[in-house]
């Protein structure tokens, strides 16, 4: 302070009693607060800049607020507003207008709160389409997200006090809206050519940079247990920076592409929309928005919605993180009556509602927050019988589905719903070399040699600690995925499968065009998401070719968002697949993500770390109903996790109860 007034510098001394007055705030001093506040007033209005005098009113209207004064509050707020639209602040307009909304809610003023909350949420909805790169895009959408989980909140307070007028069929568009909104543009464009007429110069540095960012990510990948903490960090900063470019390049392309420039802006389907495009009679939508004050559930059939409200979201997300702890933790002698227990607990709170609405149809499930981590299958509903009340899993009375949104599913049968099936059924990639210590490596490199059996240990050892030394980081070998592989396509006729194991279950292969012949793609592997950086996630294919020598393993994300593939469905056969970074307002960013981009409007993805015997076991039976039984993949995959559980061997559901289907039921 003593600085700025030496300087002169009015309004950076204004600024800096806001600051004051902002921490002053925090720390609970409201009235301290207001005073830095109303200094700095002062000044601003003597220097004239109504954009700090916009704010400063804003932050004295927040204290108000906060000391229960909310008559003062609006009064503040009322000055702040015609400021902000003056100066063209938009955010700050929006972020008064928001402010505005609450305060009138909370005064029984619910016209008045729904005038100024749709505002604001206008101006958040044009400023997100003008951000073009999508990481900003994403993390300013987020930043928003209480604007919508507010005009929800009021909405259903409405339709509780007047549940005929359609006020809770309105918060689930705006659930709707709220929900995937990168995800339904980036599968607006995915048939779309965005890249013709862009600047050759610009193309080439997106390619340069991608593979710079896969050669540094492969480094910090292979320092991950080194003890040489500095090395890692100068890693971790550069691949950082090489992302950062990677966005800016990526918006660049948007910005000048135009064929990007005409698309149309997807909107969010209305409910009647969803029901005449996505539901059918079998079929109902179990969409889930999660508040801190409270949550809600709305259950949409094809001819009616039912809302419900449920418990807030710290109580949601307690029951299920014990439900994921229980079903993933290591064995232990009572884990099926702690599992059982933990199922029950998040059952009723977020099932039991609306148990009488279930029936025995279809269930679509849009999830929110934690909930996209669990496993619907695997909880319990209390199903009466002639002696007695059972505890079944929800699986065996419905087919389960999972979707981003509503919104989503309708975008995937528009774009993909008439494209022609590819000609052959299936491609199985499995087994893939992962370690220098592996037999295939040996095998190979001890036939190619002399007999001398001295010679040849010697010769095995120097290069297979050589390509040790190269590849770093190694993997175990996953042994049932070959006899997974082998099942599978018996029950394919030979003309119409594609089988790619060992050193051929590459990058090279998996990329290959020719694999746009084939309806299913199965991929038996291990997989990684990364949730701090969803774009670094991969699948891991063969790090070494014939002769020991390491090779490029690694299917990252971004290679998969440049894959075009035919495919009726991608099943990830392998662990967390279906995880992804939880970002307000997107959903899990991961590897669906990227094969939905892909072309493939279906998938079979895990949740957690699975079993290979067990997945093996799954998988199998799965296809048998598919394939034999002409089954859909969601009864196929339902089928397949019913007869798992009259196993006593795979009874428990972390056997069972990973793998989901996600997008298309049909």
């Amino acid at each position: 302070m003593p600085i700025r007034k030496a300087l002169g510098d009015r309004a950076g001394e204004a600024i800096t009693l806001n600051n004051i007055g902002q921490l002053s705030s925090m720390l609970g001093n409201q009235q301290k607060a207001i005073e830095y506040y109303q200094q700095a007033l002062e000044i601003l209005k003597l220097i004239k800049n109504p954009q700090l005098e916009a704010s400063t009113f804003n932050n004295i209207g927040q204290s108000y607020k906060f000391l229960g004064d909310k008559k003062k509050a609006l009064e503040y707020y009322n000055q702040a507003l015609p400021l902000r639209r003056q100066v063209g602040d938009r955010p700050g307009e929006a972020t008064t207008l928001y402010s505005m909304a609450i305060l009138k809610k909370d005064e029984g003023n619910f016209p008045g709160a729904i005038a100024d909350i749709e505002a604001a949420i206008k101006i958040i909805e044009e400023i997100r389409i003008k951000i073009n790169n999508q990481d900003l895009r994403k993390s300013y959408f987020a930043s928003v997200q209480d604007y919508y989980e507010f005009y929800i909140g009021l909405l259903m307070q409405l339709h509780k006090n007047y549940p005929s007028q359609g006020y809770d069929a309105k918060a689930l568009q705006v659930s709707e809206k709220a929900k995937a909104r990168s995800l339904l543009e980036m599968l607006t464009a995915a048939k779309t050519d965005i890249r013709s007429g862009v600047d050759t110069k610009l193309l080439e540095q997106e390619k340069n940079l991608q593979k710079q960012i896969n050669i540094a990510a492969d480094r910090l990948e292979k320092l991950a247990n080194s003890k040489d903490k500095n090395r890692i960090n100068k890693l971790q900063q550069n691949l950082e920076t090489l992302l950062s470019k990677y966005q800016q390049i990526q918006a660049e392309i948007r910005v000048t592409s135009p064929r990007y420039a005409a698309l149309t802006q997807p909107q969010p389907l209305t409910v009647t929309q969803i029901q005449q495009q996505i539901l059918d009679d079998n079929t109902l939508l179990l969409e889930y928005a999660l508040g801190k004050e409270r949550s809600y559930l709305w259950v949409i059939s094809k001819n009616n919605i039912a809302s419900y409200e449920l418990s807030k979201r710290e109580k949601i997300e307690a029951a299920a993180k014990i439900f994921q702890t229980s079903l993933t933790a290591p064995t232990q002698r009572n884990r099926r009556q702690i599992v059982a227990k933990a199922a029950n607990n998040l059952s009723e709170i977020i099932l039991k509602p609306a148990v009488d609405k279930l029936a025995n149809k279809r269930l679509l499930i849009v999830a929110d927050g934690v909930l996209q981590y669990i496993p619907f299958s695997a909880l319990n509903l209390p199903v009466k019988s002639t002696d007695n009340t059972q505890l079944l899993p929800l699986i065996n009375k419905h087919e389960i589905i999972t979707i981003p949104s509503a919104s989503t599913l309708g975008i995937l049968r528009r774009d993909l719903g008439g494209r022609k099936s590819a000609p052959k059924a299936i491609a199985v990639i499995a087994d893939p070399v992962f370690n220098h210590q592996d037999e295939r490596i040996k095998k190979n490199i001890n036939n190619s040699l002399p007999s001398q059996l001295p010679i040849k240990i010697s010769i095995i050892d120097q290069q297979l600690q050589r390509a040790a030394n190269n590849a770093g980081i190694s993997w175990n070998r996953l042994p049932f995925t070959r006899t997974e592989a082998a099942n599978i396509l018996a029950l394919v006729p030979e003309k119409d499968r594609e089988q790619v194991l060992d050193f051929n279950a590459n990058v090279a292969n998996v990329t290959n065009p020719n694999l746009s012949k084939y309806r299913i793609l199965h991929l038996a592997t291990h997989g990684f998401v990364n949730t701090e950086k969803p774009e670094l996630s991969r699948i891991i294919l063969s790090l070494f070719d014939e002769k020991g020598n390491p090779q490029n393993g690694v299917l990252r994300l971004q290679d998969i968002y440049n894959l075009n593939l035919a495919t009726d469905l991608v099943v990830l056969s392998a662990c967390e697949t279906g995880l992804g970074k939880d970002i307000k307002g997107e959903v899990l960013i991961g590897l669906t993500r990227g094969f939905m981009y892909a072309g493939a409007p279906r998938l079979v993805v895990s949740l957690w770390s699975v079993d290979d015997e067990a997945t093996s076991q799954l998988m199998v039976k799965f296809y048998r109903g598919m394939l034999q039984d002409k089954l859909s993949p969601a009864a196929a995959l339902r089928a397949a996790q019913i007869k798992m559980q009259k196993n006593s061997k795979w009874s428990s559901p972390y056997d069972w109860a990973a793998f989901t289907l996600q997008g298309e039921w049909r």
